[in-house]
């Protein structure tokens, strides 16, 4: 189990998928995708400024 605490492949194949024709797609779909990725990207920016500034400084 520990092994896999750290596997980023679920979430890097979330950014890269390609579109699945046979997935319904509506107005809130792609609008909750959209705020989704957009939030991980702003943690994932927070978090290199972070560790720049307690490691770096």
């Amino acid at each position: 189990m520990r092994k896999n605490l750290f596997d980023l492949g679920p979430a890097l194949g979330y950014f890269f998928r390609k579109n699945d024709p046979s997935r319904p797609s509506n107005f809130n779909l792609r609008t909750m995708h959209f705020i989704n990725k957009l939030s991980i990207s702003m943690f994932l920016v927070a978090l290199v400024v972070l560790l720049y500034r307690w490691f770096i400084r």
